[in-house]
């Protein structure tokens, strides 16, 4: 078969993500054009910060077959340890959120070993963290570490910070989980267990490293998150859990077979970040609407998926 005919749909199924963005760019463009700016995209894209590490967190998740319904809720906690905890005693703090990664770490290690479904420990754990967020913040409150809002303030050079830490988030991830030979163990640990066991690697070893990257890109959403707003409050992340799904399935995952994006998972964070305000408020349609246009984008997305697939197959 001719090697046009049958790299033409992958490569469009690839380029999904990234045509998604497109669209929505130029929606807004067409809306506002000043909104395609230097300052325009730092207004815009300054929460998709949080969001993109967020999803990347729950990316690591799908990678090994599992689904994290806590991340919300852990990011959550993590603001209000860094509104607390890491600004009044930064020693306490910085432990506590190493103690988090751990958790996570540990997490990963107990559904592997007593074979649990991830969704039930992990709902279980989004109790938990919203609980203990609840217990340390009661109230909205608290203050980020000033080191924290002067980096979340940085205005580099030609380049908005959103858009330049979504480069680098994009890089770093790409680079570990596709670039490396552990990561294509790590990436094969979801896609055929089995024959991973069988080469000698450790499967153990693997969920925990899954999960304590995670773990890790979790803090840095919560640090981020509090960075801007900064603020915090037991319940800034309760939406994150939803975004993350989704922006990890936009960005071209999948639930199964250890099928993930880093690149196009960052993408698909950005599209939700840019499509649940900056676009409905020039179309001057109200906030209660941002979910849906979050489920419409994702909905016509996977429908193109699902044609593309089709015809890939009948080719």
């Amino acid at each position: 078969m001719p090697f046009g005919k049958t790299d033409s749909p992958r490569l469009l199924r690839a380029l999904l993500p990234a045509l998604s963005l497109a669209l929505v760019l130029l929606a807004i463009a067409w809306l506002n054009q000043r909104a395609i700016s230097y300052f325009g995209f730092t207004l815009m894209l300054n929460l998709a910060i949080p969001i993109a590490l967020a999803t990347v967190a729950q990316m690591f998740i799908i990678t090994g077959n599992d689904l994290d319904l806590s991340i919300g809720a852990f990011v959550g906690f993590v603001g209000c340890v860094t509104a607390t905890w890491l600004r009044d005693t930064p020693i306490l703090g910085i432990l506590t959120l190493l103690g988090c990664v751990g958790v996570y770490a540990a997490l990963g290690a107990l559904i592997h070993w007593r074979n649990l479904p991830s969704i039930v420990v992990t709902l279980g754990m989004n109790f938990v963290w919203q609980g203990l967020a609840v217990l340390l913040l009661p109230k909205p409150g608290g203050r980020a570490p000033d080191w924290l809002l002067a980096s979340m303030s940085v205005k580099p050079p030609l380049v908005p910070f959103p858009v330049l830490a979504a480069l680098i988030i994009a890089a770093v991830t790409y680079f570990g989980l596709m670039r490396t030979s552990y990561g294509a163990i790590l990436r094969g640990s979801g896609g055929n267990a089995t024959a991973i066991g069988r080469a000698g690697w450790s499967l153990l070893k693997a969920k925990i490293v899954l999960y304590a990257c995670a773990g890790l890109f979790g803090v840095l959403s919560g640090l981020s998150l509090i960075g801007i707003t900064t603020s915090g409050d037991a319940n800034i992340g309760n939406g994150y859990t939803l975004l993350s799904i989704a922006g990890v399935i936009l960005g071209g995952g999948e639930f199964v077979g250890g099928r993930v994006s880093p690149i196009g998972a960052v993408i698909g964070a950005l599209t939700l970040a840019l499509a649940a305000s900056p676009l409905l408020t020039f179309m001057h349609l109200p906030p209660d609407w941002q979910v849906a246009a979050n489920g419409a984008i994702l909905i016509v997305v996977l429908a193109a998926r699902a044609l593309i697939s089709r015809r890939e197959v009948e080719q």
